[in-house]
C-alpha cells in the first residue's frame, strides 16, 4: 500500500472529489495533513464527502467549491475566485470524468460531453490556475488517464463526434487527449524553465460508479473494444483504495517525474501496486500533442500565461 508522505501546509484541488477515486484521494491527502479543496459539480454531495472524511480525520482541513467542468463559464468563475483570494495552490488533481453516455450529449458550450468535460474542462481549468501553481515552491498537475486511451484516436475532422457517435470511441478520445495534455504541459514547463511537474496516472480496472455507469454499452463496436482491452485474460479487479494509489503516487511521491505516467504494476496494468505505466503510442506523439493543445486553446479561448 502506498503511504502518502506528510502534506501539512499544502493545498490540493481535487476535481470530482465527492465519489470514487477523487473522494479516496481527498480522504488520504486530508489524512496526511493536506488542505483539500473538493471541486465538485454538486456541492451537497461534496459536503457529504467532506463530513464523512472529517468523521475519520477530525483535524483535517477541507472545503467544498462548486465546479462544473462541462461549463467553461463555471471553470472561469472557479479559477477567478481562487485567484482573487490569492490562494496558494500546490497540486491540481484533474480527476473528474464522464464515461460512455449511450447517446451523444453536449456541454453547456456545445462540445461533445466527454471531450468537453474530461479534456476541455480540465484544459481550461489547468491553464487558468497556472499563475497560482507557479507561485508554489513545488507545484504539480496530475491528470487521470484510462486504459481506454490505448484505443483512442484524435479525430480532428470530427472532434465533437457529430458523425457516427460511439460512446467508447468518444471516451477513448477524451482520455487520450488527457494524456496529451499532461505530456504537453510537461514539455511547456521544461521549455519555459518552470518548476512545475505535470504527470498522469490511471487506476487500472477499478470498481467505481464511473465504471459501472459506463458498463451499459449499446454499440457492438464498443463492446468489442472493451472486450479487447479487458478480456484478453481473466482479469483482476480492484477496489477504489488500490485504484487511487497511482494517482496519489503521481501527486505526492518524491520519485515521480515530470512527464511520467503511473498505473498498477500487475498483468496488463489492470490491478496492483503503483508503478510506472506504459504510455500509449499516440500519447508519445509530440506533434499530435502540440496540435491538440492549439486546438484546445482555440475552442476554449484560454491560453498559456505569458512566458
Amino acid at each position: 500500500m502506498y503511504v502518502v508522505p506528510g502534506q501539512a501546509g499544502r493545498l490540493f484541488v481535487v476535481t470530482g472529489a465527492n465519489s470514487g477515486l477523487g473522494r479516496e484521494a481527498a480522504r488520504r491527502l486530508a489524512g496526511a495533513g493536506a488542505h483539500v479543496m473538493l471541486a465538485v459539480r454538486t456541492p451537497a454531495k461534496g459536503e457529504q464527502a467532506r463530513e464523512a472524511i472529517l468523521g475519520e480525520f477530525p483535524q483535517a482541513t477541507m472545503e467544498v467549491r462548486q465546479l462544473d467542468l462541462s461549463d467553461l463559464g463555471s471553470v472561469k468563475e472557479f479559477a477567478e475566485r481562487l485567484i482573487a483570494g490569492n490562494t496558494k495552490l500546490d497540486v491540481l488533481l484533474n480527476n473528474a470524468g464522464i464515461m460512455t453516455p449511450p447517446s451523444r450529449l453536449t456541454t453547456a458550450d456545445g462540445f461533445e460531453l466527454q471531450f468537453g468535460t474530461n479534456f476541455l474542462g480540465h484544459f481550461a481549468l489547468t491553464l487558468r490556475l497556472l499563475p497560482l501553481l507557479l507561485a508554489a515552491p513545488a507545484p504539480r498537475v496530475v491528470t487521470v488517464g484510462s486504459m481506454a486511451a490505448r484505443a483512442g484516436t484524435i479525430r480532428f475532422d470530427d472532434l465533437q463526434r457529430e458523425r457516427g457517435y460511439r460512446p467508447m470511441e468518444a471516451y477513448g478520445q477524451s482520455k487520450l487527449a488527457d494524456l496529451l495534455l499532461a505530456r504537453q504541459l510537461a514539455q511547456v514547463a521544461t521549455d519555459r524553465g518552470w518548476n512545475l511537474m505535470s504527470n498522469a496516472a490511471h487506476p487500472g480496472y477499478t470498481r467505481t460508479n464511473l465504471l459501472y455507469a459506463g458498463a451499459a454499452l449499446r454499440q457492438p463496436g464498443d463492446r468489442r473494444m472493451l472486450m479487447h482491452m479487458l478480456m484478453k485474460v481473466p482479469h483482476p479487479v480492484q477496489g477504489v483504495q488500490a485504484g487511487t494509489e497511482p494517482l496519489l503516487y503521481a501527486a505526492t511521491s518524491p520519485d515521480a517525474v515530470n512527464g511520467g505516467y503511473y498505473g498498477p504494476n500487475g498483468p496488463f496494468e489492470l490491478a496492483g501496486s503503483a508503478s510506472t505505466a506504459r504510455l500509449p503510442r499516440h500519447a508519445r506523439d509530440a506533434g499530435l500533442a502540440a496540435r491538440l493543445w492549439a486546438e484546445a486553446e482555440r475552442l476554449t479561448s484560454v491560453e498559456l500565461p505569458g512566458a
